[in-house]
């Protein structure tokens, strides 16, 4: 399994915070891997809201289905899959007065033979950690709600 955290501040209230994030179609503002992320169900965002993720990695698209697992006031839970990975997205967040601490933590658990490639890919899935990083903050803090 290859797993990144990263922690980051961004300057919003932590319910702002959390309300933006938990739309996971969003991840197309803030995740520079995400080309597109569509909802694939409706009404109110809640554990087991569905989005289907198209990611561009090393060239490649691949689709992964997720869902909401984990809906908490400072916590949020995304579990994707497809043929060849299980994907977690494990958000923690921490009230800082006007800003929120992100503790984001995305873990990769590849299936079959696609777990051999795995050392290979651990430094490109921690350079995406990094443009997460520097994006993800921006992007929630110019958003509107």
């Amino acid at each position: 399994m290859i797993s990144v955290e990263r922690v980051m501040v961004v300057r919003r209230p932590l319910a702002e915070f959390v309300a933006y994030l938990e739309d996971f179609a969003r991840a197309e503002e803030w995740d520079p891997g995400t080309v597109r992320c569509v909802r694939l169900d409706d009404g109110p965002v809640r554990p087991g809201a569905v989005w289907r993720n198209t990611s561009r990695f090393r060239g490649r698209e691949t689709e992964l289905e997720y869902q909401l697992a984990v809906r908490e006031p400072a916590r949020l839970v995304f579990v994707g899959e497809n043929r060849t990975v299980y994907a977690t997205d494990d958000l923690r967040f921490t009230d800082e007065g006007t800003a929120t601490r992100l503790t984001y933590r995305a873990s990769l658990a590849f299936k079959g033979f696609a777990r051999l490639a795995e050392p290979f890919l651990r430094a490109e899935f921690e350079r995406l950690g990094d443009a997460v990083a520097a994006r993800l903050p921006r992007a929630a803090e110019a958003h509107h709600a």
